[in-house]
């Protein structure tokens, strides 16, 4: 099942190019917002899953004449896990566990704006990702039983604004930016993919394919993450587990860009990007630079903030 919020914050389930209003199904779950809802939809699937399917029988509209929302509005956590690719198999071993919380003040949706801040970042760039969305409480639970904690997934683009200054004081400033965590267009549910691990996941920026990987070359599974995550903090219905990217098709963000992400099975995520200051940078990939003998991300070429190469 693919679960979209769509105009107002309608709940809708997507079939085929149309979307169904079912507000009414689940418009007895206690909630005071969209975000409150769909949680509560989430922790509750197995009492309304049957009344859903029956719900799409009738008829929809068209995906194509309303506004797609961001499918989790408010999860109570955003955990996006750390260097957790094996880069194409170029990795000598996976680097050790490690995450880190993105704030939910990020999210936005399709067709929403990924807005650059006016802040010395060496370079902004966006990382495609599958997230995992967590349908109960999972709190220390093993890598065998992780799974069953699983409800869905969704496409994940974790922003970054990469260098700013102290060294050392980095995540929370680098990763927490308002609208810096696009996600969607729908939440599917679980049963819908048949592996996790073996889908491929591709991101292009004004149509130009720049990351291109698949998640059979992440380091740590999914199962393995959730149980490292959940022995450091419980999990909630409807919290997000990013599970990482490629870094090697990473490249800059600049103000007019449009980004497309899909990862197999979980749809096509399409929003804009913004800044105010118009910097740029090349577009060169990290892949590009590594061939060149070159390491790390691209200088910024123009505007506040560049500095000599």
């Amino acid at each position: 099942m693919r679960l979209a919020f769509f105009d107002d914050f309608k709940l809708g389930v997507v079939k085929e190019d149309s979307i169904i209003d079912v507000s009414a199904v689940v418009k007895d779950i206690p909630h005071v917002g969209p975000g409150d809802l769909i949680n509560g939809l989430i922790a509750r699937f197995d009492a309304y899953k049957d009344r859903l399917k029956d719900a799409v029988q009738g008829y929809g509209v068209p995906i194509a004449d309303v506004r797609i929302r961001p499918p989790l509005p408010r999860p109570g956590n955003i955990v996006c896990m750390a260097v957790n690719y094996m880069e194409d198999g170029t990795l000598e071993k996976p680097a050790p566990l490690n995450a880190f919380h993105k704030a939910a003040n990020a999210i936005i949706g399709p067709g929403d704006t990924m807005v650059l801040p006016d802040v010395p970042a060496t370079i902004f760039e966006g990382e495609a990702e599958v997230a995992v969305v967590i349908g109960k409480r999972a709190a220390r639970v093993p890598a065998a039983e992780a799974m069953d904690h699983v409800f869905g997934y969704v496409n994940f683009v974790d922003g970054s604004a990469r260098g700013l200054p102290p060294p050392g004081n980095v995540f929370f400033q680098m990763k927490s930016r308002d609208t810096f965590a696009p996600i969607g267009p729908y939440l599917v549910t679980k049963d819908e993919i048949a592996d996790p691990q073996k889908l491929s996941i591709k991101l292009w920026v004004n149509k130009d394919l720049k990351q291109s990987f698949n998640t059979d070359d992440m380091a740590h599974p999914i199962a393995r993450c959730i149980e490292w995550v959940t022995s450091i903090h419980t999990l909630e219905p409807g919290d997000i587990l990013a599970t990482g990217t490629n870094h090697r098709g990473l490249s800059s963000f600049m103000d007019g860009d449009v980004v497309e992400l899909e990862t197999e099975g979980l749809g096509r995520l399409y929003f804009s990007v913004r800044d105010d200051l118009k910097r740029t940078w090349s577009r060169e990939t990290r892949l590009d630079r590594q061939k060149a003998g070159q390491e790390g991300p691209t200088h910024q070429l123009t505007g506040k903030y560049a500095r000599p190469a």
